[in-house]
């Protein structure tokens, strides 16, 4: 896929995960971490007949179903936790973009295990990453009104 061939879908996903975020608060106030995990993993099964559509099979080796499960399972522990921050008062224009920031740990791990290699301007925007998730997540003493 070109560049003109991925850039659409991505600015489409971009959109649809910032309004997951406020649904994500949203639920899980309503619904608990819980209960709303279950609801979302009914809504990735019935995207299902769209992505045998698209794809035309289910074929695969045993090593990619593992794949898949495991990866599957890390990302369903990932949505919990995330639930039950918000569930448990995380604001939502905090605790989303704070997680939002898994690519940092791929970078990483990417690093360590696939011998990927990041030019000095993209370790650069590493950095500028984690700065803005250490900005966003810094909560301060709430300012004291006086009367």
């Amino acid at each position: 896929m070109t560049m003109n061939g991925w850039i659409l879908p991505a600015i489409v996903a971009l959109v649809l995960w910032g309004i997951v975020g406020i649904l994500q608060k949203l639920g899980s106030t309503r619904l608990g971490a819980n209960a709303l995990l279950l609801w979302v993993t009914a809504g990735y099964i019935a995207m299902l007949p769209v992505v045998l559509w698209r794809s035309g099979s289910w074929a695969a080796s045993v090593d990619a179903l593992f794949l898949g499960v495991v990866a599957g399972s890390v990302n369903g522990l990932g949505t919990w936790l995330l639930f039950r921050s918000l569930e448990h008062g995380a604001k939502a224009s905090v605790a989303v973009p704070l997680t939002a920031l898994y690519p940092v740990v791929t970078v990483v791990l990417a690093f360590v295990f696939l011998a990927e290699r990041l030019s000095l301007r993209e370790w650069l925007g590493v950095a500028l990453a984690v700065c803005g998730g250490a900005l966003l997540s810094y909560e301060g003493e709430p300012p004291v009104i006086q009367e």
